[in-house]
């Protein structure tokens, strides 16, 4: 019997919120008190349980897909301390994310400002801007001469993926003593991925280097193939999306290619290998119809997301997310029952 107006169904009951009391707390501690709240401090503390889920299954690989000014904004030693700790196996990234630090990693710096600044005065002085946040441009061709010096050490012609290039290029960096993400994963031997590599400094870095006759080949083919290989080899499939963008699309087509496989391959049909467990940061909202704003629901149309999987979607800035979950995970001292053992990828050339 229940009170009068309610209806005998309360299947939607989903449990109690309970206000949050100012205590002394870890920050672990406050999130998971967090997802008893509402609104995006709910979906917030969900997705850090979902991540908590993610990391202690040990049949799970994880990948990481990074979009958005993350390392101009701060954020660039958070995700190489989730490379290097290896709450994550495979890293697919814009191009500007794993350059955008090196500039950092090589003593420069990024210096705060307002977003109402003068941008003429910004272009008479060689200042760029990243919304509130300017750095040198001349600093930054530094960077992409860096990026240039290494390309010119590559066999010419010789084709690469970009996870063969980064590879080759973080190993290049490591020897050097520049700690960035792509020298972490090298280390780390997590494969790094990037789609849309050139739309990046380091499409600037080849091109000046192409100019003067370096030529290095991106195989984008071979790219995608060894990355589907990657999610082939896994017994699940699981991702952390920082934004959205191609990364996010790279990884979900990884799960459509399995797909694909089953059925043109092997002659299995309605065959899936979805994503597991999956959380999504992004501002982007989904009525635009983009991929950036795409619910994790509607992932569940294409195979993408598994209908029973652990998920949760936070509408908020990555600068916010990221150092929260980062200093959770630190604190809750939560590990990775078994990262995916990813040897073999850099022993397969040619």
């Amino acid at each position: 019997m229940h009170e009068a107006g309610l209806p005998d169904d309360l299947s939607f009951i989903l449990g109690e919120v309970k206000s949050l009391s100012v205590e002394k707390r870890s920050i672990h501690e406050l999130l998971l008190a967090m997802a008893d709240t509402a609104f995006q401090g709910r979906a917030l503390g969900e997705a850090y349980k979902v991540l908590l889920e993610m990391f202690k299954d040990p049949e799970n690989t994880i990948f990481l897909g990074l979009a958005g000014s993350l390392s101009t904004a701060g954020m660039w030693r958070i995700v190489k301390w989730l490379v290097e700790q290896r709450y994550v196996d495979i890293v697919v990234s814009t191009g500007a994310v794993i350059s955008e630090d090196i500039f950092e990693a090589m003593g420069f710096k990024y210096y705060k400002t307002l977003p109402t600044v003068d941008d003429e005065k910004l272009l008479k002085h060689k200042y760029d801007r990243f919304y509130d946040t300017v750095a040198s441009e001349l600093e930054y061709r530094e960077m992409e001469k860096l990026i240039g010096e290494f390309v010119e050490t590559l066999p010419p012609g010789k084709p690469f993926s970009t996870a063969e290039f980064l590879h080759e290029f973080g190993k290049w960096l490591s020897e050097k003593g520049i700690d960035c993400i792509v020298s972490a994963a090298y280390r780390a031997g997590v494969p790094v991925f990037s789609p849309a590599l050139v739309d990046s400094a380091y499409g600037m870095a080849t091109l000046l280097a192409y100019r003067k006759g370096h030529k290095v080949v991106i195989d984008m083919v071979k790219d995608f193939s060894d990355i589907v290989e990657l999610g082939k080899r896994s017994r699940k499939l699981s991702a952390i999306y920082v934004g959205g963008g191609v990364p996010k699309d790279y990884v979900n087509l990884v799960t459509v290619a399995q797909t694909l496989i089953g059925e043109y391959e092997e002659g299995v049909h309605d065959y899936y290998k979805s994503l597991e467990y999956v959380v999504q940061f992004t501002t982007d909202a989904p009525q635009w119809g983009g991929l950036s704003g795409a619910t994790l629901e509607e992932a569940v149309s294409w195979g993408k997301v598994s209908p029973v999987a652990r998920k949760r979607t936070v509408y908020v800035d990555a600068t916010i997310a990221l150092p929260l979950i980062s200093h959770a995970l630190l604190e809750s001292g939560v590990r990775r029952a078994r990262p995916f053992d990813t040897s073999w990828f850099f022993q397969r050339r040619g």
